[in-house]
């Protein structure tokens, strides 16, 4: 499958850069699970899901976008209980480039982009970055299977019974696809945006670095 070309490929500070997705990913960036599942899927769906069967999944644009300082909206404040049962506040990681991801766990794209989240996670932990994930769909107790199953170590809020961190980035970047990633900067705004899974760590790593780098 021929790569994708760039589409006006700048850095921040300046106009959006999006970028489509390579290869056999494109077909994986574009998907989001269109109906209600509440339990983690069978190892079957990720491998039907990497071979092309994308039943059941609507379409995305399939873009990485990256938003330039002076276009960024306001700081989102958001919120929720993860699964330990913890609050959890925007305002606790106050300052620092922050990584959200929206899944669920019978999300097969989710499940693909699972060890790349966590390994960019590994790599900035401890270096003015935070991850959290809004889980959109489970209850704790799946949500806490998924992360024993894919060795997630970062925390997720439960977003199903009141949607309050969704709710919360509705104005500043609505959330249409699951998964859906964003990269906040320092002051808490969107700076960058991953529609579907990302295809490897380094996307998420530049878009984190970018992100850091900055003088704000």
């Amino acid at each position: 499958m021929p790569v994708a070309p760039l589409v006006n490929p700048i850095r921040s500070g300046r106009r959006s850069r999006i970028r489509l997705v390579r290869g056999a990913v494109g077909a994986a960036l574009a998907a989001v699970v269109a109906v209600g599942l509440t339990a983690c899927a069978p190892d079957p769906v990720s491998d039907s899901f990497l071979s092309g069967d994308n039943n059941g999944y609507v379409a995305a644009d399939g873009a990485i976008v990256e938003i330039p300082v002076a276009e960024r909206g306001e700081p989102v404040d958001f919120g929720g209980v993860t699964e330990a049962g913890e609050k959890f506040s925007s305002a606790d990681i106050a300052g620092q480039v922050t990584v959200v991801n929206f899944w669920y766990a019978g999300c097969a794209p989710c499940r693909v982009e699972a060890d790349f989240l966590e390994t960019v996670w590994q790599k900035f932990d401890g270096q003015g970055v935070s991850f959290i994930g809004v889980n959109t769909r489970d209850q704790a107790d799946t949500a806490k299977a998924f992360s024993d199953e894919y060795s997630i170590t970062y925390p997720s809020l439960i977003d199903v019974d009141t949607a309050e961190a969704k709710l919360a980035f509705a104005e500043a970047v609505p959330i249409q696809a699951t998964p859906t990633t964003l990269v906040l900067d320092k002051q808490g705004r969107v700076a960058a945006r991953i529609i579907g899974p990302i295809d490897s760590p380094s996307i998420l790593s530049t878009l984190v670095k970018d992100a850091l780098a900055e003088k704000l």
